[in-house]
């Protein structure tokens, strides 16, 4: 069992931060400087890549290059068409669950600036007016966003700014439960982006000199298929940390972090995988190995585009993905803590379960 009472005010003030600061895929602008300030409190090092990505470097011994991944982008929307009466049409960007959406809030964002509230709302929205109020399908073609603006037509809500390829950000409606539940949308990932920031944040509280340099690439078009197409030069392995699913077969729960073997773009390595597995073992850690068919990471965008490194994957467990998403603070400090004894040498590992926050 992990105790991560002494480091759980950090990640929660961290992941609400984040989940506060909208960031749909391709959208970096404001939670890249939220991201750069965390890590330079940290003592590490940040830079973007041209494409927008972060890059925060741990500074260790003199040996070898590791990464890890870890992706802000998130589900989102963006204005496709103006109704004639007003109404915005939108397309998905990434797989939002339409369903979830239906009656939930968000705002609009103009290439100005301006920022409207609105919802997205069916077409059929009222039970007193539609006879197909609770059946009509939730898809694109059958759903709107209602701005909360005094609009009744086109030219209305062109004088807001408002016009086609405009961002549209969902509230996440982030809870933490006294029984140690996290529940929001973006979980995936927010809550991985947390989870390394807060293992930084131990390093540096704890005097941790880690045996190797340590990039953690922050990417922001995972959502979308390509974010981690291309990773430093330098890096010799890379560990994804992203979400770990649960339901049907699977063996992992919110309590534990999850250790992919394979997903729909085949195994990750096997050797990384096996030490992964090896460590939380060793260490206690809830933890389960799982086989995902209809997911991808990171870790695969890396593979598709050529680099020779090889890969793994670890993630808090996460409850309804792409949804209403769930996690348990147990999940967070496994992960932590797996991502910990992955980089630091033996004799640290036995410091951080004594004198530190493991038991």
């Amino acid at each position: 069992m992990t105790d991560f009472s002494k480091y759980e005010d950090y990640y929660k003030k961290t992941l609400l931060t984040l989940m506060n600061t909208p960031s749909p895929s391709g959208y970096y602008h404001e939670v890249m400087p939220v991201i750069k300030e965390l890590a330079l409190t940290e003592g590490c090092l940040f830079e973007m890549t041209r494409k927008g990505c972060g890059i925060i470097t741990v500074p260790g011994g003199d040996g070898e290059t590791v990464g890890c991944c870890a992706h802000a982008d998130t589900l989102g929307a963006m204005v496709r068409h103006v109704a004639e009466n007003g109404d915005i049409s939108f397309t998905r960007v990434g797989g939002p669950m339409l369903p979830t959406l239906d009656g939930e809030y968000c705002t609009v964002l103009t290439r100005d600036g301006r920022k409207y509230t609105g919802t997205f709302l069916s077409r059929s929205p009222a039970a007193h007016v539609y006879d197909d109020a609770s059946t009509r399908e939730r898809n694109e073609q059958n759903m709107y966003i209602r701005l909360d603006e005094t609009v009744n037509g086109q030219n209305d809500v062109a004088s807001l700014g408002i016009e086609n390829g405009d961002y549209v950000f969902i509230d996440p409606k982030t809870v933490f439960t006294p029984s140690g539940f996290i529940k929001s949308r973006f979980i995936d990932d927010k809550a991985s982006v947390a989870c390394l920031l807060t293992a930084a944040h131990i390093i540096k509280a704890e005097g941790i000199k880690l045996p190797h340099t340590v990039k953690m690439l922050i990417t922001v078009y995972e959502e979308v298929g390509h974010g981690a197409s291309w990773i430093p030069s330098d890096i010799t392995r890379m560990l994804g940390v992203d979400m770990g699913c649960i339901g049907s077969d699977l063996s992992c729960d919110e309590h534990k972090v999850s250790i992919c073997a394979k997903d729909s773009g085949g195994p990750y390595d096997y050797s990384m995988t096996c030490r992964l597995a090896e460590l939380a073992k060793e260490n206690g850690l809830g933890y389960a190995v799982d086989i995902y068919p209809y997911y991808g990471s990171d870790v695969g965008a890396m593979y598709r585009a050529g680099n020779d490194v090889p890969g793994a994957l670890i993630g808090t467990g996460v409850h309804a993905s792409h949804g209403m998403e769930r996690t348990h603070m147990d999940g967070i400090a496994n992960t932590v803590c797996a991502w910990l004894y992955t980089n630091v040498t033996k004799n640290q590992s036995r410091t951080l379960k004594t004198r530190l926050i493991f038991c």
